[in-house]
Parts: C-alpha cells; structure tokens; sequence
C-alpha cells in the first residue's frame, strides 16, 4: 500500500518494494482497499529485497516491524535509513467485517505517514 500511495503522489519517482518473507501474491483485501480509493495496486507483485540490496538508494523504508528487525544491510549507497510502521492489517483475525475495518485503517494511516514523508522529504529536497 506504502508503494501505491507514493506512486500516487509522484508518478514521476522511482519505488521498488520489496519483503524479508514476501507472500506469493499482493494481498487481495489490500488490493481492494487500494481500489476504493482510486490506486490500484493489483499489479504490483511481491518481491524479495535480497534483489535490491547492492544498488544505490535514496531512502530504505521500513514499513512493519517485522521488516524493521530483520532487514538485511545494503551493500550499496544507502542515502536515508528509515522505519515508518505500521500494523499489518494481514495478520489480524475476527469477522470479515472487522479484518475489513483494520485495513481501511491501517492503509489510512499509511497514507497519511507517507504523506508526510513525501511532504516533508522528497518535496523539501527537491525545492519543489
């Protein structure tokens, strides 16, 4: 969802998303709720980040604490570090209604967390 929010509010930036353990498909309740927004993020397929760990980057952003715990070291040129977390709505158990109401919130609150990265990051250092 981080990478489809990004993407959003900058088409013209560069965003790989990878995982530690990443799962055979984007998770289709997220994909769904990416949708009720206007993103679509169904094409988007999960891959490992082993692939990306020697090129250079920007930032390196963490998005649960999973990720954050046991994110391997980039061997190339890593500019910015950071964690952003966020609950993984993917985890949680109960009725379909309330499994439905934690990714709304939580792809909520990953829009308004990178948001705020992109406001305060990328657009002050750009000028723009």
């Amino acid at each position: 969802m981080a990478h489809g929010f990004l993407q959003s509010f900058d088409p013209n930036i560069t965003v790989c998303s990878a995982g530690t353990i990443p799962a055979m498909l984007v998770n289709q309740t997220a994909v769904k709720a990416m949708k009720e927004i206007g993103i679509d993020i169904s094409r988007h397929t999960p891959k490992m980040v082993d692939q990306y760990l020697n090129e250079e980057w920007d930032y390196v952003i963490t998005v649960c604490d999973h990720a954050n715990e046991t994110c391997p070291a980039f061997l190339g040129k890593v500019k910015h570090r950071l964690h952003i977390g966020f609950e993984d709505p993917s985890h949680v158990t109960g009725t379909d209604d309330f499994i439905w109401s934690e990714f709304i919130r939580v792809r909520d609150e990953i829009k308004e967390g990178f948001y705020q990265f992109y406001k305060n990051e990328l657009i002050r250092q750009s000028g723009t």
